[in-house]
């Protein structure tokens, strides 16, 4: 990049060669940068996207995209690590304030090395980009640049109707900029960049048209932890572009940050047991607690809306109130809530579906509204009828399937 304006100096110059002259003299220690792994450790990566998609160059949409990546290290062999990930995406609105809903869910178990290489099998959709970071086998020092292969990998069976993981390889270009003091941590700083330029042979079938080639590029500021050989953060800026097979153009512009997450692990039974003991303290009425997989879950069962809308009623709300404050113990944890129908009536699958959706909606939304949970820790997800909890053919039933669940999530 040419500067716009270029200033001289006002230091004068023996001072301002002694730096350089310091730095030849007692020249930054070299550092091999190499992934850790320590079996049955568990982490979580959050990583936040603000998107726009443009066709033909006008724009379709804005969105703001969440994921919540979950990873346990299975075994550790010969410096390299198995990874059990599983990949939640979900979406909201651009520059709205509400609770994201659930998209997708994916799962891969891969191995990656020390370097940052990746075993992985063709059939995972996740993680979109591997081998990115690959660390070089030599030390490095401050200013240091290499280059070296890595691949992307998109699910485009929703856009274009395309069953397998569409791949391509990237050429990434690294530099170690050193170390800076962040978030109270002393973390090295590496910049990541990259173009695309890739034409696809035969991809398909699929539905419709079909991309045919992909171009762009990728700019990233990397934060690595020395002390736990793992990534800290990252930002990255974005601008990639498939062109179809029917001619049209389809861009994704946007940024994103990420950084890892460690929460102590949580003791289910006795957090279930204590918020059990606190609703029945403050007289929540139609509520029931579970430790599960999962995490620990609160059920509000027969919830209660306005009628004709997806409005909470003032009974609902001050109920919600008191567990959005149990739940204030926890705040370090995500949040998932998830609505159930009961089935029963003319709807449809879809629609009750949907009616799920909207209900979970709602509760998230009140939820983040009195401030019980961050945007980013809330995520909701409709189920129809297809988890019951009792039998649809009594009302009792039915009142106990039409419910919204809030899991307090482990990891």
């Amino acid at each position: 990049m040419i500067e716009r304006f270029m200033v001289k100096s006002k230091i004068p110059l023996p001072l301002l060669l002694l730096p350089l002259l310091l730095q030849a003299a007692f020249p930054a220690a070299g550092q091999a940068f190499r992934f850790q792994y320590q079996g049955g450790e568990k982490y979580r990566l959050l990583t936040e996207v603000e998107e726009e998609v443009w066709v033909d160059g006008r724009l379709s949409h804005r969105a703001e995209i969440l994921n919540k990546i979950s990873v346990e290290t299975l075994q550790v062999r010969d410096g390299a690590g198995q990874l059990a990930c599983t990949f939640q995406t979900s979406e909201r609105a651009f520059g709205v304030d509400t609770s994201y809903a659930w998209a997708e869910d994916y799962e891969s178990v891969f191995w990656r090395d020390g370097r940052g290489g990746y075993d992985i099998g063709a059939r995972y959709f996740m993680p979109v980009v591997r081998d990115v970071p690959l660390f070089p086998e030599k030390e490095v020092r401050p200013g240091d640049s290499w280059t070296a292969p890595g691949e992307e990998a998109h699910d485009l069976r929703r856009s274009y109707g395309i069953r397998e993981p569409v791949r391509f390889p990237i050429q990434v270009q690294y530099t170690y900029r050193g170390r800076e003091q962040r978030e109270g941590r002393e973390l090295d700083v590496i910049g990541i960049s990259y173009t695309v330029f890739h034409r696809f042979q035969g991809l398909g079938p699929g539905r419709g048209a079909v991309p045919v080639r992909a171009s762009g590029r990728s700019d990233q500021t990397y934060y690595w932890d020395p002390g736990r050989g793992q990534p800290a953060s990252y930002e990255e800026s974005f601008d990639i572009v498939f062109d179809l097979s029917n001619g049209q153009k389809v861009e994704y512009i946007g940024t994103a940050r990420g950084r890892l997450l460690e929460s102590a692990e949580l003791d289910k039974q006795k957090v279930a047991a204590d918020i059990q003991k606190q609703l029945a303290e403050r007289g929540v009425a139609d509520t029931s607690v579970r430790a599960e997989e999962a995490g620990v879950t609160v059920t509000l069962e027969n919830i209660q809306f306005q009628a004709n809308s997806f409005e909470l009623r003032p009974g609902e709300k001050a109920k919600l109130r008191a567990i959005g404050d149990i739940l204030s113990k926890y705040a370090d944890r995500d949040l998932a809530v998830s609505g159930h129908t009961a089935r029963a009536g003319s709807y449809t699958e879809a629609q009750h579906l949907e009616l799920s959706e909207l209900r979970a909606r709602a509760v998230a939304d009140y939820l983040l509204s009195i401030g019980a949970a961050r945007a980013s820790q809330l995520t909701s997800r409709g189920y129809g009828y297809g988890k019951p909890l009792a039998d649809n053919a009594t009302e009792e039933g039915r009142r106990v399937n039409r419910r919204v669940e809030i899991t307090i999530l482990e990891n």
